[in-house]
C-alpha cells in the first residue's frame, strides 16, 4: 500500500482524494490545503489537513505526492519534493517550457524517485487497442489523425484568475484539453517537426482566449491536426488514418466523469466500418495505479523522458506559432 499525500484540494484535488478514498493500494495519508474553511471535508474523507506543501513534504508518514496545484507552481513543487525523497505525481501540464519540464525531470532522476504525470488518456481501453494496431502496422502506413477535445466546463470562472491568463495559462484550451491530445500523438507517431497553430478568443472575453487549433508535422512523416475549445458541448474525438484502413474514437463523457461509452469505428482496407461501444472505465486511477507499480518497483512507469519533456516543447511551440504566424519546429 502507498501512503500518499495530496497538494491541493480543489476540484481535482478533491476528485482524486474521492476516487482513492477506499483503493486497496493506496492509503490517503494527508492532504495539504492552505484554505483552512475545507479542512473539515479533508478529514471527513480520513485524511490529515496540513496547512500548507511544506509540511507535507515533512511529513514522515508521506510517501509519495499528487500535485493538483496550479501549474505554474509545478517545477518548483516536483523539484521539491524530490529533494524530501518523495515520489511525486504531477497534474499536466508538467511546466510552461520545456526547459522548466527539463528541471522536474532531472530532479527526479538525480533524487532515484518516480515522477508521474496526470495524462490519463494513454489508460483508456480505446486508446490502448489503437496503439497495438498501430505498433502492429494494422493500419499500413499512417497518414494523418485529427484529435478533439472541447468542453464548457470552466465558462463560469470569472476573468482575472490564473486558469484566464494568457501569462499563466497560455494557449487557451492546451494546459487543460490540448495538452493530452498532443501527449497520445507523441506516444503513438512520435516526436514533433513542425507546428502551426492558433489562438482566438470568440466568446469569454479571456485573456488566454477559448480556442485553439494546431497543425503537426511528424518526424516520422505523418500529420495531425488538433482543437481545443472551452466554450461548447463536451466533444471527444481521436481519429487515425491509414493506408490499410481508419480508426475513430468518441468519448461520450469526460474521463472523470463515470458511465459514459466509448465509439470505437474501425473502417479496415475492405471498406467496411465496424462498430463497436466500450465501456467506460477509471483511466485516472489506472495512471495512478501505473505510477504506483513503478514507486513498487514491479513494472516501469510507462513514459520515457523525451515524451515527459517533448510534449511541453510542443505545447510551447504551439504557444510560439500562434503568436508569430510563423512554423515553429520543438
Amino acid at each position: 500500500m502507498l501512503n500518499i499525500g495530496i497538494a491541493g484540494f480543489g476540484w481535482w484535488g478533491r476528485h482524486i482524494a474521492t476516487r482513492l478514498q477506499d483503493h486497496p493500494r493506496f492509503r490517503l495519508a494527508a492532504i495539504a490545503e492552505p484554505d483552512t474553511a475545507l479542512h473539515g471535508d479533508i478529514s471527513a474523507l480520513g485524511a490529515r489537513a496540513l496547512p500548507g506543501f511544506d509540511a507535507l513534504l515533512e511529513d514522515a508518514d508521506v510517501e509519495a505526492v499528487i500535485l493538483t496545484t496550479p501549474h505554474m507552481l509545478h517545477e518548483e513543487q516536483v523539484t521539491a519534493a524530490a529533494r524530501a525523497g518523495k515520489h511525486v505525481f504531477c497534474e499536466k501540464p508538467l511546466g510552461l517550457s520545456a526547459a522548466s519540464a527539463r528541471r522536474s525531470v532531472d530532479a527526479c532522476r538525480q533524487a532515484n524517485v518516480i515522477l508521474g504525470i496526470g495524462h490519463e488518456r494513454r489508460f483508456e481501453p480505446a486508446m490502448q487497442r489503437l496503439k497495438a494496431m498501430l505498433d502492429a502496422g494494422a493500419l499500413g502506413t499512417v497518414m494523418h489523425a485529427e484529435a478533439a477535445f472541447s468542453h464548457n466546463k470552466l465558462t463560469g470562472i470569472a476573468p482575472g484568475g490564473w486558469r484566464t491568463s494568457r501569462e499563466l495559462s497560455p494557449g487557451a484550451g492546451m494546459t487543460g484539453m490540448g495538452i493530452h491530445l498532443t501527449d497520445l500523438f507523441l506516444w503513438m507517431f512520435g516526436p514533433v517537426a513542425t507546428v502551426q497553430a492558433q489562438v482566438r478568443d470568440r466568446s469569454l472575453g479571456w485573456p488566454t482566449g477559448d480556442m485553439v487549433v494546431a497543425q503537426l508535422g511528424f518526424q516520422a512523416g505523418m500529420t495531425a491536426h488538433m482543437q481545443a475549445i472551452l466554450n461548447t458541448p463536451h466533444f471527444m474525438r481521436f481519429h487515425v488514418f491509414g493506408t490499410d484502413g481508419w480508426v475513430e474514437i468518441r468519448n461520450a463523457t469526460h474521463p472523470d466523469t463515470p458511465g459514459g461509452v466509448t465509439d470505437w469505428l474501425h473502417c479496415p482496407a475492405s471498406g467496411n466500418p465496424q462498430a463497436e461501444q466500450i465501456a467506460w472505465t477509471d483511466s485516472v486511477v489506472s495512471n495512478l495505479e501505473a505510477f504506483a507499480d513503478a514507486v513498487a518497483g514491479t513494472a516501469p512507469y510507462p513514459w520515457s523522458d523525451d515524451e515527459l519533456i517533448g510534449n511541453i516543447a510542443v505545447f510551447e511551440a504551439i504557444c510560439a506559432a500562434s503568436d508569430s504566424g510563423e512554423t515553429v519546429r520543438p
